[in-house]
C-alpha cells in the first residue's frame, strides 16, 4: 500500500476505536486498541519504535520513540489531550526526517469527533 492508502486505513481504525472507547482515556489505552485494530485488519506495524539520533558522525544513545510506525512507511503519534500543540507537529517533523518516512497522522483522541484530531503532517524530503 502507498502512504496514502495506509493513512485511510489507520483513520478508520482509528475511528472505530474512538466509536468504541471515546474521548477521556490515557494515550496507551488508545495506542494499545489502535494497535488491536490495525492487527485485525491485517496491518504491519510496530510499537514505540525507537528512533536512533545521528550527529555529525556519530549515533546518539537517546531516549526517542515513534507511537506507531505502520509498514515501515507512516509514523503515528497518538495524542489524549486538550489540543496538539506546534511543538507536538515540530516533533512529528523531526521524526519524519530522521526516519526518512514521507508521511504522519498525528491522532488526538481526546477530540469529540476524531476527524478533528486528526493532523497529517508531511516530509518533502
Amino acid at each position: 500500500m502507498t502512504e496514502n492508502e495506509l493513512s485511510k486505513e489507520i483513520i478508520g481504525a482509528a475511528i472505530e476505536v474512538h466509536r468504541h472507547l471515546g474521548p477521556g482515556l490515557l494515550e496507551s489505552a488508545y495506542e494499545e486498541a489502535l494497535c488491536y485494530e490495525l492487527e485485525l485488519r491485517g496491518i504491519p506495524h510496530e510499537r514505540q519504535k525507537y528512533q536512533s539520533l545521528n550527529y555529525k558522525t556519530k549515533t546518539l544513545k537517546t531516549d526517542y520513540r515513534i507511537d506507531l510506525l505502520v509498514d515501515k512507511k507512516v509514523i503515528v503519534e497518538i495524542k489524549a489531550r486538550e489540543t496538539v500543540s506546534r511543538i507536538d507537529k515540530a516533533q512529528t517533523l523531526t521524526y519524519l526526517r530522521l526516519s526518512n518516512t514521507k508521511l504522519a497522522l498525528i491522532i488526538n483522541f481526546h477530540e469529540p469527533l476524531l476527524k478533528d484530531g486528526i493532523t497529517r503532517i508531511v516530509n518533502d524530503l
